[in-house]
């Protein structure tokens, strides 16, 4: 199913992605806007102000890429490098849970913060993002790295399209913290608000180009020659388009995603397909906690009992499971 974007209010809604592509230019894409599951991820950690927008930007990244997937499976982006933010991971299981956390040194976040040093470039240093599809049991996971050089997760991102999947890409990304009216009237609120937008070019009567394993490898098969970047008219004009995107744009809730692709390409004619919604939700269990300790060997298990039980929680949601020895019975 597919409608003609327009200037109506969005039907896609906050928390949910919406599909697009412009036959008129070869390209297709996919915008997101995150609110209260963005609210959630980051509010529940409350992580310093700079790593909780830089973990917001790989969430809105990883929601773009991961609603690609057209089976049943999980995909995360890895952040691993020697900077303050020494850690970013976002897991997302299809149709749309995703979940997140960071790992950062707090003494030299506060102290880029107060040297105005803190930007996405200096807070995660030299390192590698890391890009895994797993589509469980009994098949071999995929993972494709790129190497943290550039100025914003964009230009990684981007970097990682041109040299591993050979795709001309554009991706656009924003987390802003927003002042929001209370429901009552009485006072306000912060929240968190995100957006992004991915723009790539696909055409569909060429077989230039070569489907790839990690979403966005929506390309006709056998495929050699590749686009020209730099010359392509179609694939310029749209990437023109795209940075025209402000962040405000993309955060802002009263915009939408459709009203946005409307004042991007619509002269060209931009078609949306069905939105798919997202939500914050982990997939961690006492089950699985139990089926893990469980498989210990007996001297490995038995050196994790701390006054006779053993507790451990999530990374992701920060639920604290405690075990018993009667519990493993």
């Amino acid at each position: 199913m597919t409608q003609e974007a327009s200037q109506r209010p969005s039907l896609a809604g906050i928390d949910s992605v919406l599909p697009f592509h412009v036959p008129a230019l070869d390209v297709r894409g996919r915008a997101v806007q995150l609110g209260p599951v963005l609210s959630a991820i980051l509010d529940r950690h409350a992580y310093p102000d700079p790593v909780s927008r830089l973990l917001g930007e790989v969430v809105v990244l990883t929601v773009l890429l991961g609603s690609s997937l057209k089976f049943d499976g999980r995909f995360t982006i890895q952040t691993q490098s020697d900077g303050p933010v020494s850690l970013l991971v976002v897991d997302f299981k299809t149709p749309g849970a995703v979940r997140a956390y960071a790992g950062f040194d707090a003494e030299r976040v506060a102290r880029a913060e107060a040297e105005g040093t803190d930007t996405p470039e200096e807070l995660l240093g030299k390192g590698i993002l890391a890009m895994t599809i797993d589509q469980g049991a009994h098949t071999q996971r995929y993972q494709g790295i790129v190497e943290l050089s550039g100025a914003s997760l964009e230009e990684v991102a981007q970097a990682y399209f041109r040299q591993s999947e050979q795709i001309p890409t554009h991706v656009r990304l924003a987390v802003s913290r927003l002042v929001m009216p209370a429901t009552d009237g009485q006072g306000s609120s912060r929240t968190w608000q995100g957006g992004g937008v991915l723009v790539q070019f696909l055409p569909d009567a060429s077989e230039r180009y070569t489907p790839r394993d990690l979403p966005g490898g929506d390309a006709p098969e056998e495929a050699d020659e590749l686009p020209d970047e730099e010359t392509d008219e179609a694939w310029v004009e749209a990437r023109i388009l795209a940075e025209t995107i402000r962040d405000d744009e993309l955060t802002d809730p009263e915009i939408g995603s459709e009203r946005l692709l409307y004042r991007l390409f619509h002269e060209h004619g931009v078609r949306v397909h069905e939105s798919s919604r997202i939500e914050d939700k982990c997939s961690c269990s006492r089950e699985k906690i139990l089926n893990v300790l469980k498989s210990l060997p007996p001297d490995e298990l038995e050196e994790s009992w701390q006054d006779g039980k053993i507790t451990t929680n999530c990374e992701f949601c920060s639920t604290v499971y405690t075990v018993k020895p009667g519990d493993l019975d």
